[in-house]
């Protein structure tokens, strides 16, 4: 595994649980934060257990409600059909490492992937590490987010392309904010969400544009300057108590289509597709994309299949799975770009509830 987040971790665990040596390579120590909206939809949960990997553990918020605001403050709010738990990568992540570890996945920590080369003659992958090391391996997941200069070395085409997202995230503490809600707050050219976590923490997450960045200098007068607009987020902004004084942020996040196979390598959770933060999805579908590659990958070295036959059902299945939901996503974010377009959806939608709950399952799975 290229990579040890959601994907990374949850592949690895599956592989080595059917008895197949794993090695993941990340580039940072175990625990770390990411720039993630911390909710996770419920259809995860039969494929954590079947990994021994229940997330109750971590005693997650249960959260069953959505609320969605306008930028000038209007709300809708829905059932979520079927629900989901909120649980910081911080926790999740180094539960999933130090389960992988204990069960022999080996890990090469603070460790880089600067290039991968297929060798056809041995049908084997070679992977050189930042520090010169050599490994190889038969099949190789490349399951190391949003965007990385791995990306450039295999000429993937939507690195060429600029984004102008970025993404900001922080942990607080807000009394009364109720701990089943996941809401998600509209302001110009951007939108923001805010769920429990586990004790008695939320995440704050939200994107916006380089631009909105640029023309007021800093994130906090960037956030005084448009994210308070929206009274909702003003309310937040004003009230809650940050738990770590810089947020955690990250640039260029694209959501251009990508292929879910590259030069040989089956990718993973955002690195074969992202999906818009409005549809707050994303940590379930790493999970499942890892539950397809790990299975594809299961079948190649068990010699029932060949790597080309492993290549195109990983490639079906992922695209049967996701494609819909990755197209929904962005034809969703399109309708929330402007502040008087967002009023007039949220207004219309407020009316409208089966078209809110037909939304959400176009962008969630069912459990598997």
């Amino acid at each position: 595994m290229i990579g040890g987040g959601l994907a990374g971790l949850a592949a690895a665990l599956d592989l080595a649980g059917r008895g197949h040596r794993v090695a993941v390579v990340e580039r940072k120590q175990y625990p770390f934060h990411k720039v993630c909206g911390e909710y996770v939809s419920n259809e995860v949960l039969p494929y954590l257990r079947r990994l021994h990997a229940d997330p109750a553990a971590l005693a997650p918020a249960a959260i069953s409600k959505f609320l969605l605001s306008s930028p000038g403050g209007r709300v809708l709010t829905a059932t979520l059909d079927l629900g989901g738990f909120g649980v910081s990568r911080y926790a999740l992540d180094d539960f999933l490492y130090q389960l992988a570890a204990a069960r022999g996945v080996t890990f090469y920590l603070k460790s880089t992937v600067t290039d991968v080369t297929f060798d056809p003659a041995a049908d084997q992958h070679r992977a050189t590490l930042a520090d010169g090391r050599e490994l190889t391996a038969r099949v190789v997941l490349g399951t190391y987010g949003k965007r990385a200069n791995l990306d450039r070395q295999l000429q993937r085409g939507f690195f060429r392309q600029r984004s102008p997202y970025l993404g900001v995230k922080y942990h607080l503490r807000l009394p009364g904010f109720p701990r089943d809600v996941i809401a998600l707050h509209n302001f110009a050219d951007g939108y923001a969400g805010i769920s429990a976590i586990e004790e008695d923490k939320l995440c704050f997450c939200y994107l916006t544009t380089r631009q909105n960045l640029k023309e007021h200098g800093t994130i906090p007068a960037m956030e005084q300057a448009v994210l308070a607009k929206n009274p909702r987020l003003r309310e937040i902004l004003e009230a809650a108590e940050v738990l770590y004084p810089q947020p955690e942020v990250i640039n260029e996040i694209s959501f251009a289509p990508k292929q879910p196979v590259e030069q040989h390598i089956l990718m993973c959770g955002d690195a074969a597709g992202l999906i818009t933060p409005l549809c707050g999805n994303g940590m379930a579908m790493a999970l499942h994309g890892a539950a397809l590659a790990a299975a594809a990958a299961h079948d190649f070295l068990s010699a029932k299949t060949t790597r080309l036959a492993m290549e195109t059902a990983y490639s079906r299945a992922w695209h049967a799975q996701f494609g819909a939901r990755l197209r929904v996503g962005r034809a969703v974010q399109r309708l929330f770009g402007g502040p008087v377009l967002s009023e007039v959806v949220v207004g219309g939608l407020r009316h409208w509830p089966g078209a809110v709950q037909a939304l959400m399952r176009r962008t969630h799975g069912q459990e598997f």
